[in-house]
């Protein structure tokens, strides 16, 4: 029993970080149609997201963005205000987000450290119903160098249902392996050849090991069977087009082996999740910056701070929290020109792109969740408005924003992961947000 455990416990942990759980959840809603989004970007950054860093000084109501300044905080993103829409307003009350949510910030659901997820997030429904590629849903989180060496993966922020989260990737070696190691020379190559013939093995074992078990537990013991399956299925799939891979796996340098910075492997991260958008690898990429608790360090930013205190101080005109959020934009601008650059249609990729910023902290570390700031980057085919800023009154959840993603998505659904009884307490509105969508 001892090794069955030790063999459910790596099981579970591969297969989650794979993206996919064991599972398949049936998508929300009745029915799909055809989608202009063909691929979704959720950037969380922890500790909150304060209205005053990036809502124009100027705008006290809903309008167009043409002719305000941005604040300083995301001053980075001026160039791309067309194609921005800020949005005020929406609550999270149901979600108890002091402190964080965790997965109930993408869940729409209670959530607390701790607590297992109670359903699927809106990025992994989303993984199914976009245009299906080698690994759907690609989750990296970005901490301290000392926690992401220790916990080189966590899962607190994406589920593919209740009880089966999804972990995030925070080690970019690792993650490289994952990616690259088939096309990769050297030490990575060597790594990942023993790493695949250990998990062919491994998944050998557990195959042997469940058909001795009774009927109930040899249904449990499949599910982890699968995790194994789907890891060395990757790793197969990702080797059958290495001759494409080629072209968009990024330069391992110091910053992978030797970071000066914490930093130096957010970087890293960020541009291994972008080579696996624009390979196609990935449909879903969640940045989780801060990895959805209260920690976190940027002393690669000059920033010695770090962890819980950076929760309990103003965002506003605060030196610190300016460097933190211009960090993230000018992430979010390098995501943007990156899919630009690559040609889709009769566009680019960006074209065909929702990103989603936002905090899993709602406005701030201590919060009731009353009011969650969000912005969205990119129109998917004029399908999401943009340009513009609104302010919406407070009576609708954070779930209507997501239930109005699925709708651009091609599914036909009135709400997302919030009952009739739950809406007639926290949703003034049934349906997409009318203000969002075109």
């Amino acid at each position: 029993m001892n090794r069955r455990s030790m063999l459910q416990s790596l099981a579970a942990g591969f297969g989650a970080a794979v993206g996919g759980g064991f599972l398949p959840n049936q998508t929300f809603g009745i029915g799909s149609t055809a989608s202009p989004m063909k691929r979704v970007i959720f950037f969380l950054q922890n500790q909150g997201f304060d209205p005053a860093t990036c809502i124009p000084s100027e705008m006290n109501a809903s309008g167009s963005l043409a002719n305000a300044k941005l604040p300083e905080p995301i001053e980075a993103l001026e160039p791309f205000k067309d194609r921005m829409h800020i949005i005020n307003g929406l609550h999270g009350l149901h979600t108890s987000p002091s402190h964080s949510p965790f997965f109930g910030a993408l869940g729409g659901y209670r959530g607390s450290d701790g607590v297992p997820p109670a359903g699927p997030t809106i990025d992994y429904e989303l993984s199914k119903i976009l245009p299906q590629t080698l690994l759907p849903h690609l989750c990296i989180g970005m901490d301290s160098i000392e926690n992401m060496r220790a916990k080189p993966t966590v899962a607190n922020l994406s589920a593919s249902g209740a009880g089966q989260p999804i972990f995030m990737h925070s080690n970019p070696n690792h993650l490289y392996q994952l990616l690259y190691g088939g096309i990769a020379e050297g030490d990575i190559r060597n790594q990942h050849e023993a790493r695949s013939s250990m998990l062919e093995r491994i998944e050998s074992m557990v195959s042997s090991e469940g058909l001795e078990l009774p009927l109930g537990e040899k249904e449990r013991y499949g599910h982890y069977l699968r995790g194994f399956e789907d890891m060395n299925g990757l790793r197969e799939r990702l080797a059958k087009v290495s001759g494409h891979l080629k072209k968009f796996a990024p330069v391992v340098d110091e910053r992978y082996t030797n970071p000066e910075f914490e930093t130096d492997w957010h970087d890293s991260l960020l541009d291994l999740g972008i080579s696996a958008l624009k390979s196609g690898t990935t449909n879903t990429l969640t940045i989780g910056s801060g990895r959805g608790e209260i920690f976190g360090a940027w002393k690669g930013l000059g920033i010695e701070q770090q962890g819980h205190n950076l929760g309990h101080m103003k965002q506003k005109d605060n030196p610190i929290w300016i460097k933190i959020r211009q960090y993230n934009s000018r992430m979010l601008v390098k995501l943007m020109e990156q899919l630009e650059s690559v040609p889709e249609g009769n566009g680019s990729m960006m074209d065909n792109t929702l990103i989603v910023y936002t905090s899993n902290n709602a406005d701030k570390q201590h919060t009731n969740g009353s009011n969650w700031p969000v912005m969205l980057l990119g129109d998917c085919g004029g399908a999401f408005k943009t340009g513009c800023f609104t302010q919406l009154d407070g009576k609708r959840p954070i779930n209507a924003l997501y239930n109005s993603i699925l709708r651009v998505s091609g599914v036909q659904a009135d709400r997302f992961n919030m009952s009739e009884a739950m809406a007639k307490k926290y949703d003034s509105g049934t349906g997409p947000l009318k203000e969002v969508l075109s």
